[in-house]
């Protein structure tokens, strides 16, 4: 009941400003998908209806209003949801709002931003593979943010979500194509200042080129109430990527690794993708590979069709198969339709 009333006052308030302010909008994706899942490690396969095939829906409110002088003020409130259930967030105790909370202001001197907004990690990553923001079919989102909740105790690269919470970012005008977005997390611990995470990512876009880095340096979890990590560590994690479209075939390639100050010591991730036009849609096919020293391997094949029925709907059919050393090997595969609004 309480959340519902925090969105139902939020809605109400913006519904007001809408009225004097037209660049106020009510957004989101609605994204749902039959299959069958079965991921490395699992004991057996599960037939499901799930919410999240290619983006993970959502829905929300973003604003803008102009100062004058070339200054604007940004909000974003926009929460996740699970269509095929109507449960709030991506999984239970995800904060209401997790995708974004935040106010910002932006001009000439770029833009800075304060309260819940995306971690160094997530750009780069769901632009520079050919599956984009899916949680369910992009092996390189896979790897980096989807722990596997079975008995091969897979842990994603990326230790701190793709969003956090009481940050303040700096995000650079664009230079000719080159930008950058500068992260820092405050741990908000009483008397302790150490706790928090900082990092930064770099994107580059040229003509049918492009490129890609970030860095993050972590100690606190997400996206929940912040926290240091139970063990106490730093761990940090960093890619580079690039992609070249040459329009007949998009390709994409990463390299990036992990480590922690006393967990697993290294991780090293390499992917490699292509998107390539056909008919209204695109033929995708991505795979990434995970070696952790010491430890397993994970290696994941993705390929399927995304056709497009008109510019703010598509339908896709996906084929997955997952595997790790030492462990049983899945496959998953499913059908489903994305409505953005």
């Amino acid at each position: 009941m309480k959340t519902k009333l925090v969105l139902a006052g939020a809605l109400a308030v913006c519904a007001g400003a809408a009225s004097a302010q037209s660049s106020v909008q009510l957004m989101g994706t609605a994204d749902i998908y039959a299959g069958s899942k079965r991921m490395a490690g699992d004991a057996g396969r599960a037939s499901v209806v799930n919410s999240g095939g290619m983006t993970t829906s959502w829905f929300g409110v973003k604003g803008t209003e102009d100062l004058g002088g070339g200054l604007q003020a940004k909000f974003a409130l926009t929460s996740f949801i699970q269509v095929d259930s109507g449960n709030q967030g991506r999984f239970p105790n995800d904060p209401f709002f997790s995708r974004d909370a935040n106010v910002s202001l932006a001009g000439s001197f770029g833009t800075v931003t304060l309260g819940r907004g995306l971690a160094p990690n997530f750009l780069p990553t769901v632009i520079f593979n050919p599956f984009g923001d899916s949680f369910t079919f992009a092996p390189l989102v896979l790897h980096a943010n989807v722990p596997l909740f079975n008995g091969t105790g897979w842990a994603a690269t990326t230790p701190s979500d793709t969003g956090w919470a009481n940050e303040i970012i700096y995000s650079t005008p664009n230079f000719s194509g080159l930008s950058a977005n500068v992260h820092y997390q405050f741990g908000e611990v009483a008397g302790n200042s150490s706790p928090k995470n900082v990092g930064f990512n770099v994107l580059y876009f040229h003509g049918p080129f492009a490129a890609t880095a970030f860095y993050e340096r972590d100690q606190i979890t997400n996206p929940a109430a912040s926290a240091p990590f139970a063990t106490g560590d730093k761990k940090t994690d960093w890619m580079l990527g690039a992609s070249y479209d040459a329009k007949v075939v998009k390709g994409f390639l990463t390299y990036g690794k992990a480590k922690s100050d006393t967990l697993v010591p290294q991780a090293r991730t390499v992917s490699l993708g292509a998107s390539v036009p056909v008919g209204l849609g695109k033929v995708l096919v991505g795979a990434a590979r995970t070696r952790v020293n010491p430890g397993n391997t994970r290696s994941t094949l993705s390929i399927g069709y995304d056709y497009n029925l008109s510019k703010s709907t598509d339908v896709y059919a996906m084929y997955m198969r997952d595997r790790i050393t030492t462990f049983s090997s899945g496959t998953s595969f499913g059908a489903g339709i994305r409505k953005r609004f």
